[in-house]
């Protein structure tokens, strides 16, 4: 069963039919919406400020979401929106990510950072404090800097697609049947 802790009088909330993995560690102010899927190793750490997650957002193995502490003189929180998926690895420090968007392996996107709907962060790419991005964007490299538009294929390929490949692979751990495969 994943650590989830009580800090500082806050209990994290989570939505229904969310999957949460053995390894995953949610502590303090978090919310996480509805049939999301929370990976092995995750560390969503809302003891110094609040983290919220949306519907059907996936946060993959190994990544972490933390802020600022909300006393500090430029306070952040974590908010995600619906239909994300947060690569293996990645870092959201006190950023504000949109909805339908993808975070890519290893990305790190730091406090204020603002990630508009539609956006796509290539793995290991540095979302710099304060950035302010552009809405269907790919965006790429350290710092992070926009390549281009993401097309309706690369939404619907990639964006829309990985979020819900996410929720098909929860099922099998959510329901104890590890077969099938994700819908095309």
């Amino acid at each position: 069963m994943a650590l989830i802790r009580e800090v500082r009088g806050h209990t994290p909330v989570i939505g229904e039919n969310t999957f949460l993995a053995e390894t995953a560690v949610i502590l303090g102010d978090v919310t996480i919406g509805r049939d999301c899927s929370i990976w092995y190793n995750a560390v969503l750490r809302g003891d110094v400020n609040k983290i919220v997650i949306g519907d059907r957002t996936n946060i993959q193995d190994g990544a972490v979401l933390h802020t600022i502490y909300d006393k500090a003189k430029h306070p952040s929180q974590t908010i995600i929106g619906n239909d994300v998926s947060v690569g293996h690895n990645a870092v959201v420090h006190g950023a504000r990510i949109g909805d339908n968007c993808l975070i890519g392996m290893g990305a790190i996107l730091l406090d204020n950072a603002v990630i508009p709907s539609g956006c796509i962060i290539a793995a290991g790419a540095l979302v710099l404090s304060n950035a302010q991005l552009e809405p269907d964007s790919l965006y790429a490299g350290v710092p992070a800097k926009r390549i281009r538009a993401v097309t309706p294929e690369q939404r619907e390929e990639i964006v829309l697609r990985t979020a819900r490949d996410y929720m098909h692979y929860a099922s099998w751990f959510r329901d104890g049947a590890a077969e099938g495969e994700p819908e095309k």
